[in-house]
């Protein structure tokens, strides 16, 4: 058995022939294995953007109501511990390690998960047929429930990783689910249409529960698999909603309203979006979970989320956001546009190669003067030419210079921009990450 959480997660990394693969049977198989049956209400959000928001949002309000939080987002920045948290603190390496360790010895085991370790190794090692396998995503979601039930946690947020209806997250039942936003993303596993996109993202629906829908233009898909399960569908602009005032705002669903609310501490317009559908699920589930105004007030106040709109203290200005879609990277170009003028920007951009590089760079094209195009160490990294073509191909204007690497465009970036110019980080979590790694920065 691996020792450390780094040769865990080296580990977890081989198991499977590929990263992603959709599917509940394998993972189905190994939960009842362990028993996995939590008694304590579910969240369950996904979304093709915001999901993140939404998530930290909830966490953020239930904690400052007083319960006992488990919340599991995807994927991490800078350490893995950041996907699992408990009462908004991370699991720590120890914790995690145990419960790999019982999802390894239930993936391989036969029938009786219990029986003497040292005999169990020895029969997995001479059948490796009895092994069930996992992809790390799916290992790590019933890593993070296994520690929720452990630390008899009062309500669990699990943010879906893909899709929805195939994703690992659904294979626990929930009491509530949204959906963040409905756009094209991840086309080779959900299809290249929104309505496809949509049906996925649709299976994280119950019978004889409710699903939030904040996307304001509802595909037709989601209500149709509504109806079809037996959900009761909320949708932004109809169920609930928000309106806006200088400095405040108010909220409104068909059990309530809450007003004079502060933004939340999340930068960008859309996040009051976010907020509303993070409010309408505590509206669902206010018989069991009651949030007073002072409990949303002090969340919505308190709420942090790396690396989405996020700003970096001095001069020059320093904005970091995982945007890696054109759907995300427009609400980026509006938040960036919606700032304050300044003589200069400059774009760390580095991608993924299998996401739409030229939308993304078309769609903030114009907002950035200087582009600084980096490629990723990372298996599915764009390189620098590969996006630079990519820029070409979206037309944006601008001055354009290839790095190797992301630390190389930071330096560049610091040396040349003025304290009153601005860079923005954006195009992957990799992209982020790797600034903070070059500036230092840490996740709070």
């Amino acid at each position: 058995m691996p020792n450390t959480l780094a040769d865990w997660l080296t580990h977890l990394e081989s198991l499977h022939p590929k990263t992603i693969a959709l599917g509940l049977e394998r993972v189905a198989q190994v939960k009842q294995r362990l028993n996995l049956q939590p008694d304590f209400p579910i969240i369950v959000v996904g979304g093709t953007n915001g999901k993140g928001s939404v998530c930290a949002m909830l966490e953020s309000m239930l904690h400052a109501a007083g319960y006992r939080v488990g919340c599991y987002t995807s994927p991490h920045l800078l350490h893995y511990n950041e996907r699992v948290r408990i009462a908004k603190q991370q699991v720590s390496d120890a914790e995690l390690c145990a419960s790999f360790e019982k999802i390894e010895l239930a993936r391989c085991a036969k029938a009786d998960v219990g029986r003497d370790s040292s005999r169990h190794a020895h029969d997995v090692g001479m059948n490796p047929d009895l092994q069930i396998p996992l992809t790390y995503f799916e290992f790590g979601t019933l890593a993070a429930m296994q520690c929720f039930i452990s630390h008899k946690v009062e309500v669990a947020i699990l943010e879906v990783g893909l899709g929805g209806r195939l994703d690992a997250v659904n294979v626990f039942n929930n009491d509530c689910a949204v959906i963040a936003s409905v756009d094209i993303d991840h086309t080779d596993y959900l299809g290249d249409t929104r309505e496809l996109i949509a049906f996925e993202k649709a299976g994280i629906m119950r019978s004889g529960k409710v699903a939030i829908c904040a996307d304001a233009d509802v595909p037709q898909a989601i209500r149709a698999q509504a109806q079809l399960v037996g959900t009761e569908l909320w949708c932004i602009g109809g169920e609930f909603g928000f309106t806006p005032h200088q400095g405040q705002w108010d909220y409104r669903s068909k059990v309530g309203s809450r007003n004079a609310l502060p933004y939340p501490a999340l930068r960008g317009a859309f996040q009051l979006g976010n907020a509303s559908a993070a409010l309408a699920a505590l509206d669902v589930l206010k018989d069991r979970l009651p949030v007073n105004m002072g409990a949303v007030r002090r969340g919505l106040g308190e709420v942090q989320l790396a690396g989405r709109f996020q700003f970096v203290p001095g001069k020059p200005t320093l904005i970091l956001d995982v945007a890696h879609n054109p759907h995300a990277a427009r609400s980026l170009a509006q938040n960036l546009a919606g700032l304050p003028s300044c003589p200069h920007t400059y774009a760390i951009f580095a991608m993924l190669k299998d996401k739409d590089m030229a939308g993304v760079a078309a769609a903030l094209g114009p907002c950035i003067d200087t582009w600084l195009v980096a490629g990723i160490a990372a298996p599915r990294g764009a390189t620098a030419g590969e996006l630079a073509q990519a820029l070409r191909r979206s037309g944006v204007r601008g001055e354009m210079l290839t790095f190797d690497n992301i630390a190389e465009a930071v330096s560049y970036a610091y040396n040349a921009a003025g304290e009153n110019d601005r860079i923005a980080a954006f195009g992957s979590f990799y992209t982020v990450a790797e600034v903070m790694v070059a500036k230092g920065l840490r996740v709070l």
